[in-house]
């Protein structure tokens, strides 16, 4: 029987971490992280670089446990579940990760989708290339590719790719997308396109997105976190909507950042 993908009904669940902390050997990446992250919004980690906002990322797909001599501590809930007991398999479905640099596989542009489809049990025809579609017109690469699906992934622009990308991330029906500075290896314009991709996945998705640069924070974000370096490793500093982060901080540090005097 074949397996299927099924969508998850109601809202996209909320993470919360409880003193999250993460060490690789002995060094610190991040301690004792404590965020409620709202269901179906936006929410931005800022903060200057090496202070644990990718590594904070990595550890809500469980991406830490592919490095020798990576230690967790505290507690993350996906909804109301334990994300640390989950199946991996099944909680890197549930959770979808965008990295910085574009990273489709070195196959054709529609073997890009169909591969993790099939690895994770899709096997009609008629429904992969139902989910190819939709997922490719839902990142706005339809038009752009539909009569070119047999040709290298790596052929594609920069842009083209981040998108095909994501695409492959939600064909996949996740709950949350993570997204690891999404646009820095983008042009502008390309740059624009996927920031206006990213504001229309709130609602339908749990979003979590770094990013160095303050102003995209302010355009998609619903929500912002900042991370800071303190006393040897990172540290969450201060959390709250857009319009408290940056028109009304309470911490020293926000403010100096949000406005340009320190990071």
């Amino acid at each position: 029987m074949t397996k299927q993908i099924t969508t998850n009904t109601g809202n996209p669940p909320s993470i919360q971490t409880d003193q999250l902390s993460l060490f690789y050997a002995r060094k610190s990446a991040f301690k004792d992280v404590t965020l409620s992250i709202k269901s179906g919004s936006i929410t931005a980690l800022i903060g200057p670089s090496g202070c644990g906002k990718t590594s904070f990322l990595t550890c809500l797909n469980r991406l830490t446990e592919l490095t020798p001599n990576c230690q967790i501590s505290g507690r993350i809930l996906l909804g109301d579940q334990n994300l640390q007991t989950l199946n991996v398999i099944s909680l890197r479905r549930r959770v979808g990760m965008l990295f910085q640099k574009p990273n489709p596989f070195p196959l054709s542009i529609i073997r890009n989708i169909e591969f993790p489809l099939r690895e994770h049990g899709v096997r009609n025809r008629e429904e992969i290339d139902h989910i190819i579609e939709v997922a490719l017109q839902d990142v706005g690469l339809w038009d752009e590719v539909k009569d070119r699906l047999k040709t290298p992934a790596l052929s594609l622009s920069g842009g083209q790719q981040q998108r095909l990308c994501l695409a492959r991330a939600i064909a996949l029906k996740p709950d949350v997308l993570l997204m690891d500075e999404p646009c820095s290896a983008l042009d502008p314009l390309s740059s624009e396109v996927v920031e206006d991709l990213i504001t229309k996945l709130r609602l339908k998705y749990t979003v979590i997105v770094v990013t160095h640069n303050l102003a995209q924070a302010k355009r998609i974000a619903d929500h912002v976190a900042v991370f800071w370096f303190q006393d040897g490793a990172g540290k969450l500093i201060e959390s709250g909507s857009v319009a408290q982060i940056f028109e009304s901080p309470q911490h020293t540090l926000t403010a100096a950042y949000v406005t340009g005097r320190t990071g």
